[in-house]
């Protein structure tokens, strides 16, 4: 049966939502039973998830717990909700959806709480300061594994943006674009655990430089990029907007090229949750989620994009000229070398979760010997990025799912296939792993 075929309780309005709903519930009742994280996922891997639900099942009433579940009606079990973001515009539809309603519309009091750089943004969620939060995409996956910090389980229900970061060199080097003169060259991403950090990397090494030994890549945050490449502190950074466009406006960088000149629709950031978030508060979750989905359809449309830009640009969010962040959104900028630039997509707004997007970044990872040992990609991307949940919302919010979960693309001319992660690991030939 089709991922979005008729549901065969007959209540649901798809399969997606069934098995959504009936998985939220299993979950939550296996985590009640077992409170000890470690020790569940143990129990899982020992005996696999059917044969530990129908186990479960001869111990406890799941039809009925299914059954109460789905005659709550919906009403979020907690309104008042923090969700932490990083003042870039890859942040987007969770940022406008509380100047524009959108959080309101569906019943939460949501404060988005602008926070300094990824590393307290994961922490803060960790330690449940923040209910969700803006992450970038590979963040849930090395939470999840525990790559970087304490292994949690983490989700990624949405995609908040495709596209929209940049290289972005400071003006002195406008005579040395060509990346084999970059040796010696300091580089900052946002975060290690990020697309900036693997899309930099990737694109030096096809160009024959190795990452760890020609170049320096350090993490800085976003807000703090542009006053270290006037300080002489970076030479360029790989960084998501408008940190690059501010940079051009403040003239001290220009755009050596846009990320979707590298793999164009690539994933950025993303709305993230724990685990235990979605389910033991499933009607919360789902109304965030919902409005954040709401708000990116709003936000898809380019008509929108200069009303979004006076929204998201005051103090309390972004911070930067309305300039600036209309240049971002609109995709007409100036690129610091004399030129004017019409590229509507340099930012974009596709929530879908693709697995297929999850196994390139844990290629990646792999890589650049983050991961060590055998990684199941598969798994782990049907684990924490959420396609079923995502798909089953967005009709509602007027975007077109798609019918698989996973798709071929390319970067920079090499094809990927998300079915052989390890052969495509092993075709580089600069790498750790």
């Amino acid at each position: 049966m089709s991922l979005f075929g008729n549901c065969a309780c007959g209540r649901h309005g798809s399969r997606a939502e069934h098995d959504s709903e009936e998985s939220i519930v299993e979950e939550a009742v296996l985590r009640a039973a077992i409170p000890d994280g470690a020790l569940r996922r143990r129990f899982l891997q020992a005996v696999g998830a059917g044969t530990a639900f129908a186990a479960l099942s001869t111990l406890f009433p799941l039809g009925a717990a299914k059954e109460a579940f789905a005659q709550a009606g919906g009403k979020p079990e907690k309104t008042k909700l923090k969700v932490g973001f990083i003042p870039i515009t890859c942040a987007t539809p969770i940022i406008m959806a509380h100047p524009m309603g959108f959080y309101a519309r569906h019943g939460l009091d949501v404060e988005v709480v602008k926070t300094a750089g990824w590393a307290v943004i994961r922490d803060k969620t960790l330690n449940k300061e923040y209910d969700a939060a803006h992450m970038l995409s590979p963040m849930p996956l090395a939470i999840t594994l525990g790559a970087g910090a304490s292994a949690v389980p983490y989700t990624m229900p949405a995609v908040e943006n495709i596209n929209g970061q940049a290289i972005t060199l400071a003006v002195k080097h406008k005579d040395r674009r060509a990346p084999k003169d970059w040796k010696g060259f300091k580089f900052a991403v946002p975060f290690d655990y990020s697309m900036h950090n693997y899309l930099l990397r990737y694109y030096v090494a096809e160009h024959g430089l190795d990452p760890d030994r020609d170049i320096q890549i350090r993490s800085v945050p976003p807000p703090e990029m542009v006053a270290n490449l006037r300080a002489d502190n970076l030479d360029g950074f790989l960084a998501p907007d408008p940190v690059n466009q501010r940079a051009v406006y403040d003239g001290v960088g220009f755009i050596h090229t846009l990320s979707k000149d590298i793999w164009d629709g690539h994933p950025c950031c993303a709305f993230a949750a724990s685990k235990e978030f979605v389910t033991t508060m499933p009607n919360t979750y789902r109304a965030l989620l919902k409005a954040i989905l709401d708000a990116t359809a709003y936000a898809r449309k380019a008509d929108h994009r200069k009303e979004i830009a006076a929204a998201i640009a005051p103090a309390n969010y972004l911070n930067q000229p309305v300039t600036v962040v209309e240049q971002v959104l609109t995709g007409t900028f100036a690129d610091g070398l004399g030129n004017v630039r019409k590229v509507p997509d340099r930012i974009d707004f596709d929530p879908f979760p693709w697995h297929s997007f999850a196994v390139w970044i844990l290629t990646q990872m792999k890589r650049w010997g983050q991961l060590k040992g055998e990684v199941d990609y598969q798994s782990v991307a049907r684990e924490v990025f959420l396609a079923t949940d995502a798909a089953k919302l967005m009709a509602d919010a007027g975007l077109a799912p798609p019918n698989s979960t996973y798709k071929s693309f390319s970067v920079m001319g090499r094809a990927f296939d998300p079915m052989k992660p390890k052969e495509y690991v092993e075709s580089f030939a600069i790498k750790r792993a």
